[in-house]
């Protein structure tokens, strides 16, 4: 029974590296969507700032024109004063020439605000872009790291599960329902050493027959606890 549970701890180390493999499958595509957004949104960082440069610098061109343009109006109306003849004329062309100046200050606020704005951006899309350089080279190398352990995955759950079986016909069926009916149950370790004349698992302390037959070796022995099976180990204190 000692070789038994001896055994049965190498298999449930197997048993433990093929649940961290099974779980791989579902952790590793994670990992890999993260990385794959992260550079997808850096991107998108980038190339929306771009954009947006892009607009602001069309739109100051556009206010510069405009305000341009209202100049020249501006100048034309001020010119016609020198022609006026009549009060009902002057009252109008006033008007005109208030509101194209309403007008002109409106744009060079406008045109204010749009040049802050530029260099903002410009300043912000120089960092944007090494930050979308930086994230797809980092993330580039994590990716096929990863995709590596994705293709081994498979090869490996086909070793564990070559050495568990190489295992498993070597113990005999009922210590093996035991074994697979507790780590179904209690999940983690199932063969625990005793420690300190308790169980290693739930330390609960074990009385001393108990002691004396895990010391025999020569039967199956379940923690009254955890329900655990324990494994004397040579060396342990009295």
């Amino acid at each position: 029974m000692q070789s038994d549970l001896e055994m049965l701890l190498k298999l449930q180390v197997i048993d433990y590296d093929l649940g961290e493999l099974e779980r791989s499958k579902e952790y590793l595509p994670d990992m890999m969507d993260n990385l794959k957004r992260e550079i997808e949104e850096t991107e998108n960082l980038f190339r929306n700032t771009e954009k947006e440069l892009s607009d602001s610098q069309i739109m100051q061109k556009n206010l510069e024109i405009d305000v341009s343009a209202k100049q020249v109006e501006l100048k034309k109306f001020q010119e016609q004063m020198m022609a006026i003849k009549t009060n009902k004329e002057y009252d109008a062309l006033i008007n005109q020439i208030d509101n194209v100046k309403a007008i002109i200050n409106e744009k060079e606020t406008s045109l204010i605000e749009v040049i802050e704005r530029l260099e903002k951006l410009e300043n912000d899309i120089k960092e944007f872009e090494k930050r979308s350089s930086e994230t797809k080279e980092r993330n580039t190398k994590e990716l096929s790291i990863l995709q590596e352990k994705m293709d081994s995955v498979g090869t490996k759950i086909q070793v564990k599960e070559s050495e568990r079986g190489n295992i498993t016909i070597r113990i005999p069926k009922r210590t093996m329902s035991t074994y697979e009916t507790v780590r179904k149950s209690r999940g983690g370790s199932v063969v625990v050493p005793v420690r300190k004349r308790a169980c290693g698992a739930c330390y609960k302390g074990l009385p001393p027959h108990r002691i004396q037959e895990l010391k025999r070796g020569d039967q199956l022995i379940i923690c009254d606890n955890c329900g655990r099976m324990l494994l004397w180990m040579n060396g342990e204190s009295e």
